[in-house]
């Protein structure tokens, strides 16, 4: 065998050493990716039951009345988000509150100036985004209770709302608005 076939084939040899040792880094490679990505199929997060959440929401909007009757502050702050950026549009012309302390004065100062105060709802309406982090609601309130010792009573008050979700709902919007019967004229 001459020098020069010798030195091909050693050549070759390593050549084929060298690829070998690169394929089997490129498998080893393949395999561990795709090893771990069947990890993290099985560790989908659980699907959303969109219907457990909106039940959740029921519940705490039942709070929120039950929580308004009988002036029970300590659980309207577990309901609406403790934040400067929520916002509470009432049925004044003026009342647009804007963060939970002018919210929270709000309903206190609606506390020393209700008794009796009885609500019911109907037609509620609650919606949950599909991620399960955000819903919305409306539902019609009819507000009875005593002001100054007079009976008074606001029926088919609109009330519509915007809950998040980061560990327990919290309402972070809110709007109340009372029906009101308008007269359109046409200019002829």
């Amino acid at each position: 065998m001459t020098s020069v076939k010798l030195f091909n084939i050693i050549i070759f040899k390593k050549e084929r050493e060298h690829f070998m040792k690169k394929f089997i880094l490129l498998l080893f490679t393949v395999f561990f990716i795709g090893l771990t990505g069947c990890n993290e199929c099985e560790k989908k997060e659980p699907a959303i039951n969109l219907e457990e959440e909106k039940l959740q929401i029921e519940n705490i909007l039942d709070q929120y009345v039950i929580a308004n009757e009988n002036k029970d502050l300590s659980i309207i702050e577990k309901i609406w988000a403790n934040e400067d950026d929520i916002v509470l549009i009432g049925t004044d012309s003026d009342e647009k509150l804007i963060g939970w302390k002018q919210i929270k004065n709000a309903i206190q100062h609606q506390f020393k100036s209700f008794e009796d105060v009885y609500i019911s709802v109907s037609e509620q309406m609650i919606f949950v985004n599909e991620t399960g982090n955000t819903a919305w609601f409306s539902e019609i309130l009819s507000y009875n209770f005593i002001y100054n010792g007079e009976a008074m009573s606001f029926e088919g008050i609109r009330f519509t709302g915007v809950l998040e979700k980061s560990t327990d709902w919290e309402i972070v919007q809110g709007h109340l608005s009372i029906p009101a019967e308008v007269d359109i004229e046409t200019n002829k």
